[in-house]
């Protein structure tokens, strides 16, 4: 039962974050949908189980666990506001490769980013963090480069103001 509303807990407060910022950049609709994909059975039940203690994504020990996240996977497919779901075939190349993520979703993705970081360090929150996460995690990300280098500009922006 822990583990249950503990996660059920950590994605709300979640959400509802995002939800703010969302609403504050005028994402309004992005911002009352945003993540609802997480209260999915495919997502919610296999997360509860690797739930640890709400300072980090379950999604990480599920991988841990099996190879992969069945709940990332369900979750990148349906939220526009990963890069992951920007992925398409390009004929040029003969591969699939990323195309560039309308800015409306890079913005809820920089909301989502700002949410997560305070979300998991909580009181210890600084706004240096969801810059340093992403630009630790930016070269495993298949992202195409322009929204690379606007998520890394409204990141340092945010940083700096």
């Amino acid at each position: 039962m822990f583990k249950f509303l503990g996660h059920f807990i950590t994605i709300t407060r979640h959400r509802h974050m995002v939800m703010r910022y969302c609403f504050k950049s005028g994402l309004y609709k992005q911002g009352l949908l945003h993540d609802l994909s997480k209260y999915s059975p495919s997502e919610f039940f296999p997360s509860v189980k690797y739930y640890a203690n709400g300072k980090f994504s379950p999604n990480a020990n599920e991988r841990n666990a099996k190879g992969y996240s069945t709940a990332w996977l369900h979750h990148k497919g349906r939220n526009k506001h990963h890069c992951e779901y920007w992925l398409d075939f390009n004929k040029e190349l003969g591969k699939y490769a990323p195309v560039p993520m309308p800015k409306r979703y890079v913005a809820e993705s920089i909301c989502d980013r700002i949410a997560a970081s305070k979300n998991y360090n909580r009181k210890n929150y600084k706004p240096q963090m969801a810059l340093d996460y992403f630009l630790n995690e930016q070269q495993k990300l298949i992202i195409h480069e322009d929204s690379r280098e606007e998520m890394k500009n409204l990141l340092t922006l945010y940083v700096n103001k």
